[in-house]
Parts: structure tokens; C-alpha cells; sequence
């Protein structure tokens, strides 16, 4: 089995590790790389890939818009790539749309890159149109991110605001809520949490990390492409490489000059 893929990602280090990886695979063939959804529109009309590994946040022209601009029904075999694991992204499984979440392993990677050969071969490489507006229809912004959390302190229910969270560590099967002044444990999990978080508002920066946009104070560059993310409580975290150009597109911060403590 041969399969043309393309690959789309904004984020040059992201996109480079996915080409890696597929070539390593004999029976894919990379057409090539898009950084931009423009680009990336034009390259599908251009070569009809069999796949298409497709970012969906993307400045101006993001995964969403590339999908409308194609058309449901014409769009190839497509991986969904996201730094955000919500629940609408689960709706891919749901709808037989493979994804992939930032930052991935090689063994996620690999399985993702099998049930994709599973389906061509079966003939089956495209979900229905309908599935696909479905999964999509799920990543539409929406307007029911929570906006306070209860969690417990002594025998009292305490509604904790969204805002007042500078970061969240996730602990196996609980989250510690990190205030300015104090801290919370709630027993859920952190893929539960984070897909109750506003986006925007909300980054992961690690896979046990996320952070209030809101509450950083720098990014500071650190060694071997990771950086270290400074709160306004002087909390300094760990960035994984592969989240750091999203995270500073969605921050807007500029990456600091200085080396920070390894702390």
C-alpha cells in the first residue's frame, strides 16, 4: 500500500516530528508540508492526498476553515492535530476522525498511523460527510466553558473562580488548583478538567501542567528546546518543546531572554 500524506501544522516543530515519523514508514509517501491553512488548501486541490494530517489551530485560516473550504465530502483520509484535549475532540473517536493530541508519543503516533492504513485499506478512508460536519460542528467555540469550580474545604462546598487559578498539576486520578494563596485538590482527572476549561483562557504546557494565559509572566528559553513558563506568583514551569510556538501564539507573550533556575 503506498499513501500520499500532507502534512499541515503552523508550528514548524510540531510539523517537522510528524514528517519524521512518516518517514520512517515505507508505505507512506509525504507530498510535502503547509504552515498555513491557505497553503494547505491549495495543496489538497493540487495533489488529493490520500491523508492529511491537519492542525486545527491555526492563525487566520485554521483546521475548521481548511475542512469548509474542501468540502466534508471531498476531504482526504484527515488526523485531526490539537494541543487541546476536550471533549469535543473525543467526538473524532465517536465519528471514526482519527487525532492526535500535542505533544504525542512515538507509540501514539504509531497506532494512530495504523487504524489510518486499516480504514484506506478497507476502502473506507473518508467518514461520511455527516460524521465529519459532526465532529467539526463539536469544535465551534462555545460558550459553556465553566467559569467556577466547586471543590471541598473542611465540611463547607467552596465555588472557587476560574480566573483566581494561576495553574493546575494533574496528580493520577486528582488535580491540585494552585491559587495565589492557596490550593485545591479535586478528584478528577486533568483531561476531564481541561475539556471544561476555556481554551483560550487555559494552556496546557506540559501534560501534567496547565496554566492560566492570564496569570504568566514570561517564557523563558531553557535547553534542548524546552522553556520554562514564570507565573505572576514567581512559579516557574516546565514547557514541553512541542507546546511552546502555540502557546506563545496563544499568550501572545514573547519568549524572555533570560535563563531561569531549573527550579
Amino acid at each position: 500500500m503506498s499513501i500520499a500524506a500532507l502534512v499541515v501544522d503552523d508550528e514548524p516543530i510540531a510539523r517537522h516530528a510528524i514528517v519524521r515519523l512518516l518517514r520512517d514508514d515505507a508505505d507512506i509517501e509525504v507530498l510535502g508540508e503547509c504552515g498555513d491553512g491557505a497553503s494547505a488548501v491549495a495543496a489538497i486541490r493540487a495533489h488529493s492526498p490520500d491523508l492529511v494530517f491537519l492542525d486545527i489551530q491555526m492563525p487566520a485560516m485554521n483546521g475548521i476553515d481548511v475542512v469548509a473550504a474542501i468540502g466534508a465530502g471531498r476531504m482526504p483520509a484527515t488526523v485531526f492535530v490539537t494541543a487541546y484535549e476536550q471533549y469535543a475532540v473525543r467526538a473524532f473517536e465517536a465519528n471514526a476522525v482519527d487525532y492526535l493530541v500535542k505533544p504525542f508519543s512515538r507509540e501514539r503516533f504509531l497506532a494512530t498511523l495504523r487504524r489510518v492504513k486499516t480504514r484506506l485499506a478497507a476502502d473506507a478512508e473518508r467518514a461520511s460527510t455527516r460524521e465529519l460536519l459532526d465532529a467539526l460542528a463539536a469544535l465551534r467555540p462555545r460558550d459553556d466553558w465553566i467559569e467556577r469550580i466547586p471543590v471541598r474545604v473542611d465540611e463547607h462546598v467552596v465555588l472557587v473562580p476560574v480566573e483566581d487559578i494561576v495553574w493546575i498539576k494533574a496528580s493520577r486520578n486528582t488535580v491540585v488548583l494552585h491559587l495565589a494563596d492557596r490550593s485545591h485538590e479535586l478528584r478528577e482527572t486533568m483531561a476531564n478538567l481541561a475539556a471544561r476549561l476555556d481554551p483560550r483562557r487555559f494552556a496546557r504546557v506540559h501534560r501534567s501542567a496547565i496554566v492560566n494565559v492570564r496569570r504568566v509572566q514570561a517564557i523563558h528559553p531553557w535547553f534542548n528546546g524546552h522553556h520554562v513558563v514564570v507565573m505572576d506568583t514567581g512559579q516557574q514551569l516546565r514547557m514541553s518543546r512541542y507546546q511552546h510556538e502555540s502557546f506563545l501564539r496563544l499568550a501572545t507573550l514573547p519568549p524572555g531572554d533570560a535563563r531561569p533556575d531549573a527550579g
